[in-house]
């Protein structure tokens, strides 16, 4: 892990980082992440991720994340629909599918858990 830092969300820069067209449901929403710290053993990812508007599918991965600008909302298959907006701490469960409409460019910052 990363020595002990701080950082201000919205002054980090990030970098395009890939979307499967596969997943895009509709609009050409663009994504951008920044890796803060990755475990030892790789299976623990902690960075600010971002995307700009659309819908697009996907399954979930182990995660806790902090909604720090923007709105979503989420739609969990046999699920809960989330409503995403800044301050908004939430939890997904590997495995779930879901679809994301973000309505105005979403930042997270986000904690992911890799199965052993």
């Amino acid at each position: 892990m990363a020595p002990p830092f701080t950082h201000r969300v919205a002054d980090l820069e990030l970098e395009p980082a890939p979307l499967d067209p596969n997943t895009v449901l509709d609009g050409s929403p663009e994504v951008s992440e920044l890796i803060l710290a990755t475990s030892l053993d790789g299976r623990v990812v902690r960075g600010v991720w971002q995307i700009t508007p659309g819908v697009i599918g996907d399954v979930e991965a182990d995660e806790i994340f902090v909604v720090v600008a923007g709105r979503a909302t989420i739609e969990v298959e046999g699920g809960p629909t989330l409503e995403l907006e800044p301050g908004v701490v939430g939890v997904l469960k590997a495995g779930d599918r879901a679809v994301w409409r973000i309505h105005e460019t979403l930042r997270k910052v986000f904690q992911i858990t890799e199965p052993v």
